[in-house]
């Protein structure tokens, strides 16, 4: 896999990345991190997670995974390919305000970007969707109507739903995000929180494919 060092890139080896699982208790995956504040900011607060910051735009990891705690990686990867050495690792995995081609491929069913979801997840992982109405509206649906589609994604790809909340202005300020924060002082303070579980068969899957 392909890491992010400040400015600098780093392969790291399938042994490398296994003595990182074993000092752990717990892999966190957050996808689409961005400038990986979030994902800084778990490592921070769970010492004993191994903390793995994904995204597709390299500059955006540049500046926090500079000084990044021994607990966090940043990967360069994109969604809908996700390395194979993150396959069934994650206890936890987030996706915070997704827009581009991560949102739309979490709004098409059987997607790839779904497919490496389920792919990257231990049986009963939880799972964190953030949505927002400016980066739906851009996608051309409403916020209730893209969580719906998403929700019955998950669904079909072997998640149990388990809640939807709603987000006001309020509760956006108190995400540790940089998008959060914008979209709390912004001009369409909303959004929707979707949290699910993988299904044991998803593991299952994922074994007979290999």
């Amino acid at each position: 896999m392909e890491i992010m060092q400040g400015k600098r890139t780093a392969i790291l080896s399938a042994a490398a990345f296994a003595q990182h699982v074993n000092a752990c208790e717990a892999i966190h995956l957050d996808i689409g991190t961005g400038d990986g504040r979030y994902a800084i900011h778990l490592a921070q607060a769970n010492p004993q997670w191994l903390v793995i910051g994904l995204d597709a735009c390299r500059e955006n990891l540049i500046s926090r995974s500079r000084n990044a705690p021994a607990n966090a990686l940043f990967i360069i990867a994109n969604a809908g390919n996700l390395p194979v050495m993150l396959r069934g690792t994650a206890a936890r995995v987030t996706v915070n305000f997704p827009w581009g081609s991560l949102l739309d491929g979490l709004l098409t069913a059987r997607s790839s970007v779904i497919g490496g979801l389920a792919a990257a997840c231990l049986p009963g992982a939880r799972i964190d969707v953030l949505l927002n109405g400016g980066a739906l509206a851009q996608a051309g649906r409403s916020l209730f109507d893209g969580a719906c589609q998403m929700r019955d994604n998950l669904a079909d790809a072997g998640f149990d739903v388990l809640r939807s909340a709603n987000l006001d202005a309020a509760a956006l300020r108190d995400i540790p995000t940089s998008w959060a924060k914008r979209l709390a002082f912004g001009r369409d303070p909303q959004g929707i929180h979707l949290t699910a579980a993988a299904r044991a068969r998803i593991h299952a899957a994922c074994a007979r494919s290999e």
